[in-house]
């Protein structure tokens, strides 16, 4: 191998192995350069003035410095936000209003809402206990009356006749309706007389107040029967002439 090329390795080992020495003064150096350089800003921030330099004087002046800068960066970020929380601090005031008075308005909207079911719910109750009312008036109404019965017989026959007189207003008793059947027909409703001057003109006197076919059919009265026999009829015809002529039943006492 040529003397040359071993130099050159050999060299290059040496190299090497230089290098890999150095490795730890190197860090070593970088530091101590570093402290060197912090001193010399240090020394080159006093005024050209000082008499004297006090060693960590820099140091602290500049802790100083970057305090108040701090304190200073922090005041106006606090200024900044000042505004800002006053504008969060409105709003959620005027959020609370709106929510109070959102609130205020669903309470007055459901009183109003409970009043006027209140006064529906009162209206339907008056309408029913109305409806109840007028029902129960409607079935009283309805209600059949009791027909009102009498005897067949001339008790019974007079009574039902007076009660038809009164409605009728037509006057009459019952004593006086009495004495002049007795004395006319005996209480004999199918009596007839056929030998006084009213049968010689061929309309003789039927019934139990012997009343002719003329003055029967002049004097009936309504809701009685068209029979000249039939009692109450027969009565009722009767009285209604009586009243017309001598102003009640209870006035005849004789033929009439």
């Amino acid at each position: 191998m040529p003397k040359n090329i071993l130099n050159r390795a050999h060299k290059n080992i040496l190299n090497r192995a230089h290098s890999l020495a150095l490795t730890k003064q190197h860090k070593i150096g970088i530091a101590g350069v570093a402290c060197l350089g912090t001193a010399a800003i240090a020394l080159s921030a006093v005024p050209g003035n000082a008499d004297t330099v006090t060693t960590g004087a820099p140091a602290a002046a500049a802790q100083v410095a970057a305090g108040t800068t701090l304190k200073n960066v922090k005041g106006t970020v606090t200024d900044q936000l000042a505004p800002e929380t006053v504008k969060l601090d409105t709003f959620a005031a005027q959020k609370k209003a709106a929510d109070e008075a959102a609130a205020a308005k669903q309470r007055a909207e459901a009183a109003k809402k409970a009043a006027a079911d209140a006064d529906a719910k009162k209206a339907a109750q008056d309408r029913a206990a109305k409806e109840t009312a007028s029902r129960s008036a409607q079935r009283i109404d309805m209600q059949p009356v009791a027909a009102k019965t009498y005897a067949n017989n001339l008790d019974g026959w007079i009574r039902q006749s007076l009660d038809i007189l009164r409605a009728k207003g037509i006057p009459g008793s019952y004593n006086g309706i009495y004495r002049n059947i007795m004395r006319e027909s005996s209480g004999n409703p199918s009596a007839i007389n056929n030998w006084d001057i009213n049968a010689q003109n061929g309309i003789p006197s039927k019934g139990l107040l012997q009343v002719i076919d003329p003055t029967f059919r002049t004097y009936h009265v309504s809701g009685t029967s068209w029979n000249i026999y039939d009692p109450v009829a027969n009565i009722t015809a009767a009285c209604n002439y009586a009243a017309h002529r001598y102003g009640s039943m209870d006035n005849v006492n004789s033929a009439y």
